[in-house]
């Protein structure tokens, strides 16, 4: 994961449902929980099954972005067993940037992320269109209800959330783009654990971000940085040992409260600072609504609320909320 524009932060298929899913079946270190803590914390844990996530979104170098939205380009998750330390499945998904359709260099290298593999990509409302029917497959097979979702766990049903390494990834990206081009997700993306902060609390030490985390307990990452699956995988390695270290996993963060608290631009900005600029879109299926307008046409327009929606609609985008 990282952070867009303010900190430096396969190919795949658009017919639906052609979407990888991959079984793993050696458990995370191939070790039980590793001392008393741990063993006790397994039976405390609220949680049967976490489903971690780490995106990776459109980003630039430095000022290079002004006030650029990041765009979701990866959209990862992985299903971890909290009671065996399995990996038991994984989701991955190229997304397509609408906004901004060309991935800057300095995006491209930081992600390992091609030009080819988003513009073969989906758009963000069909990624989470599979990504529904995905957890859809996972909670027939598991009898998994997700917190919230049920006042009372029967003995058979097997409680879920979601892990993030901060608040970033469903507080900010995922809340803002779905608000921003007005796309429905699922509520169980509402709240979630936050890795970052928990692991704070129960070491009581500020982590150097998730690769040090894991250096700090003498666990080597794995895989490419800021690549969304491999670090959606190494985050559920820190999670599994902090369960063993006898963390107890919590909800952390929830965007209905929090917001209802701090008023609903907590995590977003009111309406963007600078209008869009929309290039000649490429053949492809995802940006072929993007078309016909430039960035002298729109420069000319004052920078109001109607402007911006006038904008999006003329380029065949659904308007903003703002």
């Amino acid at each position: 994961m990282h952070f867009c524009n303010h900190a430096q932060g396969i190919h795949t298929v658009k017919e639906l449902g052609l979407v990888e899913t991959i079984s793993i079946a050696n458990p995370l270190f191939g070790c039980k929980a590793n001392s008393i803590n741990g063993i006790n914390s397994l039976w405390t844990q609220q949680f049967d099954y976490l489903i971690v996530i780490d995106f990776e979104s459109t980003c630039w170098e430095g000022e290079q972005g002004g006030w650029k939205q990041p765009e979701i380009i990866e959209f990862p998750a992985v299903l971890l067993n909290v009671h065996t330390g399995q990996l038991e499945q994984e989701f991955q998904q190229y997304v397509c940037p609408i906004e901004n359709q060309k991935l800057s260099e300095f995006c491209k290298s930081l992600t390992g992320i091609t030009q080819q593999q988003v513009d073969d990509g989906v758009p963000l409302s069909t990624c989470l269109l599979l990504f529904s029917r995905w957890i859809n497959t996972i909670k027939q097979n598991t009898n998994m209800i997700f917190h919230g979702n049920s006042t009372q766990k029967s003995e058979n049903e097997r409680l879920c959330t979601f892990v993030t390494w901060s608040d970033w990834d469903l507080a900010t990206c995922l809340h803002n783009e779905c608000r921003r081009k007005q796309i429905s997700k699922l509520d169980i993306l509402n709240q979630w654990v936050d890795l970052r902060a928990t692991y704070k609390q129960l070491y009581n030490r500020r982590p150097q971000g998730l690769r040090g985390a894991l250096s700090e307990l003498g666990i080597n990452f794995e895989g490419r940085e800021h690549s969304g699956l491999c670090d959606a995988r190494n985050t559920a390695h820190l999670a599994w040992r902090m369960v063993q270290d006898g963390g107890v996993l919590k909800i952390t963060t929830n965007i209905n409260t929090t917001s209802a608290r701090y008023g609903s631009s907590l995590f977003e900005h009111p309406f963007p600072q600078h209008l869009p600029s929309f290039r000649e879109a490429p053949n492809n299926n995802c940006a072929q609504g993007a078309k016909g307008l430039t960035m002298t046409k729109i420069a000319k327009l004052p920078q109001t609320a109607e402007n911006i929606r006038k904008v999006y609609r003329e380029a065949g985008l659904p308007p903003p909320i703002l």
